[in-house]
Parts: structure tokens; C-alpha cells; sequence
């Protein structure tokens, strides 16, 4: 092994540049996320559901893959896209909260999905016009797949919403039980203001207008009602880009990372 992974990894997280950060952000966003849809695999409510969850979950790996790539060669200490996803603690990981939130029904995982992906689309725009070439390719490639993800995810929205009285009242029970988590996507933090200092990206913070108003207008065509905007930001559901997380991402990474860990170096 690589003698770099030997060295504790709070000192390679510690010594994280804002570059390597913002990627990691980016990466495991996308890795977490694809993690918690492939679940959904073979158990999806109808088979068209089941294969567009699937669809959505390897694209988000595929853009996961490229921005760890991209973050471990930035950081130069010789961990590639396995190792960053596979030899991290839960605290080393820089994902939103939102991501790791278990799949309590499917009506939560609509919801958890089209807040992410509205602000996921809106990011990965801002991004097409970074002044670092790579992040602004893989940002590019990245938005064709998003664009799509928005389109579907919107609309099992309003067909859920607007349905039956059932479907209604699930699809407003995870809107409530969700609504504050999205408040981290819009926290600028010193890795935010470092990325927007230098050209990489966008204040997290910018996003949130553009954010709100595609969000509200969903919610109203697919007649929901969402909870106070202040509601959305309470301190208690931030802190997963700095890797504090919930217990969840635990749970999802010991099964994430069984087979590396329990046989290192493995390789097909």
C-alpha cells in the first residue's frame, strides 16, 4: 500500500487545500447519493421507477468518480477515486446532510431527490463557467445528466402531489420532514468564499433565490405547501461538509466499503 495511506487520515484531511475540499464536496455528494438510490434497485414501487432510479444512481456515480479523480490528484498524496471512497472515516466525508438520510418510504426519497437535484443543477451551471478547466469539463458533462434528473424528479413531484389523497399526504409529510435540511446547501462557509475568490465556483449562498423559486413554483403546480423559509435553516442540520454528520452515514458506509476493507487491494 501506498505509504501515504498509512499516515493518519485526519492529518491528509487537515492538510486539505480549498481546492481538494470543494471537490470532495462535490464528489461526495454525488456518492452518498448514488449509494442511497441504489438500494431502490429491484425494489422500486413500479419497474419504470425501479430502472430511473438506478438510471439517476449510476449517473451520480459516474460525476462522483470524476470529481474524487479530480480531488486526488489535486491533493497529490497519492489516493486515487477508491481510496476516497473507499478508505475514509464517516467524519473525513464531506457530504450535505441531505444526502445520507435513509429511504424511510418512497415518497421521501422523491422529495430528498428533487430538493437536492433543483440545487445540484443550479451549482452544476454556475460551474460550466469555472475559471479551473477541469471542474468546468466535468461540471458541463455532468449537467446533461442533472438537466434530466431535474425534469423527472419535478414531475413525480406534481404526479404525487396532485394524485390521491394518499399520495398527497406522504409527499407533504417528507416535504415538512426534509424542508430543514435543505438550509446547508445555502451556508458559505471559507472554502465557499475561497472557490468564489478564485473563479472555481459560486458562493453557495447565490444559489438559493433561483433555488426557491423553482422549488416553489414545483410545489404549488403539484399543490403542497412548504413550511417557513426560516424553518429550513436551523444550526442543528448543518455541519455534513465539515464532516459532521448523523449517525446514518455510518450505517451506509459499512456496507459501502465492506469488501475493500475487509480485503485490501483486492482487485477484479
Amino acid at each position: 500500500m501506498n505509504s501515504v495511506l498509512k499516515r493518519n487520515p485526519t492529518e491528509l484531511a487537515a492538510a486539505a487545500t480549498p481546492l481538494v475540499e470543494g471537490l470532495l464536496r462535490l464528489g461526495d455528494n454525488a456518492l452518498v447519493l448514488s449509494q442511497r438510490l441504489s438500494a431502490w434497485c429491484g425494489h422500486g414501487p413500479v419497474i419504470e421507477e425501479d430502472m430511473a432510479l438506478t438510471n439517476v444512481a449510476l449517473d451520480l456515480l459516474g460525476q462522483s468518480r470524476m470529481w474524487l479523480t479530480l480531488a486526488g490528484n489535486a491533493e497529490g498524496a497519492g489516493r486515487d477515486e477508491d481510496a476516497l471512497a473507499y478508505l475514509r472515516d464517516a467524519n473525513q466525508f464531506r457530504n450535505v446532510l441531505l444526502t445520507e438520510l435513509p429511504d424511510e418510504d418512497y415518497a421521501r426519497t422523491i422529495v430528498r431527490q428533487f430538493f437536492f437535484d433543483v440545487w445540484h443543477y443550479f451549482l452544476l451551471e454556475r460551474l460550466t463557467h469555472s475559471s479551473h478547466a477541469e471542474i468546468a469539463a466535468i461540471a458541463a458533462k455532468s449537467l446533461k445528466e442533472v438537466t434530466y434528473h431535474v425534469r423527472r424528479a419535478s414531475d413525480m413531484i406534481v404526479r404525487l402531489g396532485d394524485g390521491t389523497a394518499e399520495s398527497h399526504r406522504r409527499i407533504q409529510d417528507a416535504v415538512d420532514g426534509l424542508w430543514p435540511y435543505t438550509g446547508e446547501l445555502f451556508v458559505d462557509d471559507a472554502i465557499d468564499l475561497a472557490w468564489d475568490k478564485e473563479g472555481w465556483g459560486p458562493k453557495v449562498s447565490a444559489l438559493q433565490e433561483v433555488w426557491f423559486e423553482h422549488v416553489s413554483q414545483v410545489m404549488t403546480e403539484a399543490t403542497l405547501t412548504l413550511p417557513a423559509a426560516e424553518a429550513g435553516m436551523h444550526a442543528a442540520f448543518r455541519g455534513g461538509r465539515s464532516g459532521r454528520h448523523t449517525e446514518h452515514l455510518g450505517f451506509l458506509l459499512a456496507e459501502m466499503q465492506f469488501l475493500q476493507r475487509a480485503y485490501p487491494g483486492a482487485s477484479w
